[in-house]
C-alpha cells in the first residue's frame, strides 16, 4: 500500500504492494490460447525478462499452457497422498511431477511428463505447513518471511532475514525442525510487506488516503458489477475512486488469512475484460486459471507498470508482520513494489491472480524490488479463482480487438 504525502520508514521488505490499479491483467495457463490477442509489448517484456526472442517467448507461452493443463490433470488423478507437486524444468522445458511410488511414476511417464520419486507426499508437506501457519498465528514467526512446501526439494522451505537471532525467530525455526519432514532454511536480505484505475493494473485511490492497483473486472451471479483487488487494500472498508470519480464502496474483503477484496462498481464506469500493459495497449482476458511452477507470468501495476517473470511456487504462506500472515499465495519473479497491490497477474490471456506483496529493499528513501539492488525478485499474488469463488462471480472477458488493444475501463459519459 502506498500513502500519498508520506515516506514510510521501512527496512527492506517483502512488500504487499498497495497501489490499486483498475486496469486488470493476469492470465493463467490453464486452458487459454496464449497466442490469442497478445500485444507485442507483452511478448517483448517477457522476452527481455527471460532472455528470449519474441518468437521464442510466444512459443513458450503456448507450450507452458499445455503443460500447465497436464500438471493439473496429473495431480488430480494421482491425488495429494501420492503426488508431491510439479514444475516445468527450466533446462529441459519438460513437466516434472514428484511422486512417492513407482506405480505413480509409471503413470506420469505414460503421460509424457518426467517423474521424480521422493520421500514426502504433498499431503504430508501441506499438513506440516499448516502446523507452522498455526504456530505463527498464535505465537509469532519473528523474522521468518515466508514458508511453503517446495516440490523441487521435497521439503518445507522457510525464508528468514539474514542475521536474525531473536527469540521469536529461533522458536519458529525450532518448531519447523521438529516437524516430520525435511526443512530447508533460505537466508534473505529483504523483508515482506503488503503493497497496496478501471482497466486491470491501473491506479485506484481509497478514501483513507492510500492507493492500490485494480485487478480484474467481474460480475456476480446476481449481475452486480465488481472490481477485484487485494484484501489489504480494503481492510479499512474505504470508498474507491479513480481520477476523482467514485468507483464504489468496499463490498467484501478477506485479509490477512487470504488477500482479496471486491469493490462495488457504479454505473459511472463501464467494465472491460482487459488489462493495461502500460504502452498504450491492453491485454484481453479470456478466462481464469493458474500456471504451473516454472511457467511465465506478467503483472500490471501502477508503480512498476508491466513486468514479467516466472512462477516459483504455489500455496506459500507469507508473514507481513504485525500478525498479518497470509496463506495460499503464489510466488513469482516479476518486479513488484508498493502501490502495485491488487494489480493483475496474467499469462497470455489467462487471469492468474491479484498482486499481494513482494520482497523489498531500501534504496535511499525508496523501497525497491530485488533487481534494482542486485538481488532476485520475489513477488506474491493471490490466485484469482479463489476470489471469484468467494464472491460467486465470473470474470468480465474479451473486450479488446484482435491486436490486443481496447478501451478497457471506460467512464460513461
Amino acid at each position: 500500500m502506498s500513502h500519498r504525502g508520506t515516506t514510510p520508514v521501512l527496512r527492506p521488505l517483502l512488500a504487499a504492494l498497495v497501489g490499486l490499479v483498475l486496469m486488470f491483467g493476469t492470465a493463467t495457463a490453464a486452458t487459454a490460447q496464449p497466442d490469442k490477442g497478445i500485444p507485442d509489448s507483452q511478448l517483448e517484456a517477457l522476452a527481455r525478462a527471460l532472455g528470449l526472442s519474441t518468437d521464442a517467448a510466444e512459443n513458450l507461452l503456448s507450450v507452458q499452457a499445455r503443460l500447465s493443463v497436464l500438471a493439473v490433470d496429473l495431480e488430480a488423478k494421482l491425488g495429494p497422498d501420492v503426488s508431491a507437486g510439479s514444475w516445468i524444468d527450466a533446462g529441459s522445458g519438460k513437466l516434472v511431477v514428484a511422486v512417492t511410488s513407482s506405480e505413480a511414476a509409471a503413470v506420469v511417464r505414460a503421460s509424457g511428463a518426467e517423474a521424480r520419486q521422493v520421500k514426502h507426499s504433498g499431503s504430508d508437506l501441506a499438513k506440516q505447513r499448516r502446523e507452522l501457519d498455526e504456530f505463527a498465528r498464535s505465537k509469532g514467526a519473528g523474522d521468518a518471511q515466508s514458508w511453503r512446501a517446495d516440490p523441487r526439494s521435497n521439503s518445507l522451505l522457510v525464508r528468514v532475514v539474514e542475521g536474525a537471532e531473536d527469540k521469536a525467530t529461533e522458536a519458529f525455526l525450532a518448531k519447523a525442525r521438529k516437524l516430520g519432514v525435511t526443512v530447508t532454511v533460505e537466508k534473505v536480505r529483504g523483508a515482506v510487506r503488503p503493497t497496496a484505475d478501471l482497466y486491470g493494473g491501473q491506479q485506484i485511490e481509497m478514501s483513507n488516503g492510500y492507493v492500490c492497483s485494480a485487478g480484474f473486472n467481474a460480475k456476480t451471479s446476481s449481475g452486480d458489477a465488481i472490481l477485484l483487488t487485494a484484501g489489504h487494500c480494503a481492510s479499512d472498508e474505504p470508498t474507491f475512486s479513480r481520477d476523482g470519480v467514485e468507483i464504489g464502496t468496499t463490498r467484501s474483503y478477506s485479509f490477512p488469512e487470504n488477500d482479496y477484496a471486491a469493490v462495488n462498481v457504479s454505473s459511472a464506469w463501464t467494465q472491460q475484460g482487459a488489462v493495461d500493459t502500460y504502452d498504450g495497449s491492453y491485454q484481453e482476458i479470456t478466462e481464469a486459471g493458474l500456471g504451473a511452477i516454472g511457467s511465465a507470468v506478467c503483472k500490471s501495476g501502477r508503480t512498476t507498470d508491466w513486468t514479467c517473470g516466472e512462477i516459483e511456487s504455489h500455496d506459500e504462506t507469507v508473514n507481513y508482520g504485525n500478525g498479518d500472515i497470509v496463506s495460499g499465495l503464489t510466488q513469482h519473479t516479476a518486479c513488484v513494489e508498493q502501490g502495485d497491490s491488487g494489480g493483475a497477474n496474467v499469462s497470455g490471456s489467462v487471469a492468474q491472480g491479484l498482486t499481494s506483496g513482494g520482497m523489498l529493499y531500501q534504496q535511499g528513501q525508496d523501497l525497491v524490488c530485488g533487481e534494482k539492488v542486485g538481488q532476485p525478485n520475489v513477488g506474491f499474488f493471490q490466485p484469482v479463482e479463489e476470489a471469484l469463488a468467494a464472491n460467486d462471480a465470473e470474470l468480465v472477458t474479451g473486450s479488446t480487438s484482435s491486436n490486443g488493444r481496447g478501451n478497457g475501463w471506460g467512464r460513461n459519459r
